[in-house]
């Protein structure tokens, strides 16, 4: 005789986004849920991502959105269609918190911080029966029970928790002070589950600077430029920083830069100081500036800024050309060499996790049947707007409704 619903269990592991949205679709199902969280409280990293306003997902049409996702992009696409950022924004509505889209495109909640979304939300669980018990830690899997995980307890005693499925929403290794700091790679791959190495994505770059530059200009953004790199450009705002460069155009170019880094061991991007007016316009200011000027004053009438000037100056030694055509296609073409990411601890988010072909479609485990991975786990990588956390709650719900099915047979 088959089993309901609310007669069966299921144990989330992980109480970031991924691992609560999952609880939350199971348990609306009227299936008993708890959610194992490493850290004493849940929804850590969704705090940290919402200190500087919470990107909830991005308003552009859905097939430039999926290209957003590179090579996960068919991968994700399934998940993404079902659970979309429309989908999202309804969700978010439901918790009381309406949305807004900001002039990139990119969704924010009206209050634009994610407290009062993670309190509605968390209140929303507890009305739906969600367990929530903090300090638990996922140390794998039982070798022959594939429903049966061991737990660290807060005392530190393992225990062994039987479960009639599994949802792993463990996050990448980004912002270990939250609690997703890649612990579970080791236990996952001794299982014969394949992992792609975790790295550091949406990370800043290193850069050799000179001390000169590093005084005057470290924590100055350089607007509105665009970085070029092997045939892709992203537009942006750029950040000096002590170390290198970081902002949204070095972010979007973060695979293609990791790909040069392991065949070269360097990558060097082009940056456009003002890609908004031609090099023959530039060109033109220049003759028609005033003959007294210094090259630094010629600049500063052609709207290049000071961190910008000392962009230049990096890349040429010190050496500027003298005003005229050369000067201008610096300024359009300013080659500038980068080293590798940023430790991946200081990234935003991470690329690698465990790979797309050891799933079905309904995100469960092909080696471990009754377990289903979900959000940041998973081999896909996206740049800072909006798409991480939506799929992450796309990949979410897709794990949640295939236990659902799960259950049901």
């Amino acid at each position: 005789m088959s089993r309901s619903l609310a007669e069966c269990r299921v144990a989330v592991v992980g109480g970031g986004p991924a691992g609560l949205l999952a609880a939350e679709v199971l348990a609306g199902a009227g299936v008993g849920v708890t959610v194992y969280e490493r850290m004493p409280t849940p929804g850590r990293k969704l705090l940290v991502a919402g200190r500087g306003g919470l990107n909830l997902t991005h308003a552009e049409p859905l097939e430039p959105f999926l290209d957003r996702y590179g090579a996960a992009r068919d991968c994700l696409a399934p998940a993404i269609t079902a659970f979309d950022p429309d989908a999202l924004r309804e969700w978010c509505a439901g918790l009381g918190q309406e949305t807004f889209v900001g002039t990139s495109g990119r969704v924010f909640p009206a209050g634009f911080r994610s407290t009062a979304l993670l309190r509605a939300w968390l209140a929303r669980l507890d009305g739906l029966g969600v367990e929530l018990r903090g300090r638990h830690t996922w140390r794998g899997w039982l070798d022959d029970e594939p429903g049966a995980v061991r737990i660290e307890r807060p005392d530190g005693v393992e225990s062994v928790v039987r479960a009639d499925a599994v949802v792993l929403a463990l996050g990448g290794a980004s912002w270990p002070r939250t609690g997703s700091d890649g612990g579970w790679v080791e236990p996952v791959g001794s299982a014969g589950v394949a992992v792609v190495p975790l790295v550091a994505a949406n990370s800043s770059f290193t850069a050799a600077w000179t001390s000169v530059f590093i005084e005057r200009f470290a924590g100055t953004p350089v607007k509105n430029v665009a970085v070029a790199h092997r045939g892709q450009v992203a537009r942006g705002d750029l950040m000096v920083s002590a170390t290198g460069l970081e902002g949204g155009p070095i972010y979007a170019l973060g695979p293609s830069l990791r790909a040069s880094m392991q065949r070269d061991g360097e990558a060097v991007v082009i940056v456009d100081l003002r890609p908004d007016v031609s090099a023959d316009a530039l060109v033109d200011r220049l003759a028609r500036g005033r003959a007294g000027d210094s090259t630094a004053s010629a600049l500063r009438r052609l709207g290049v800024a000071p961190a910008a000037v000392g962009l230049m100056r990096e890349a040429t030694a010190n050496r500027l050309p003298p005003r005229g055509r050369a000067l201008a296609e610096l300024v359009k073409a300013v080659p500038t060499a980068l080293g590798g990411p940023a430790p991946i601890g200081r990234a935003i988010s991470t690329a690698g996790g465990i790979a797309f072909d050891e799933l079905d479609d309904a995100y469960m485990l092909r080696r471990r049947p009754g377990t289903f991975v979900a959000g940041e786990m998973l081999d896909w990588e996206a740049p800072t707007g909006g798409y991480l956390l939506q799929a992450t709650a796309s990949t979410a719900v897709a794990a949640a409704r295939g236990a659902l099915a799960w259950l049901r047979t």
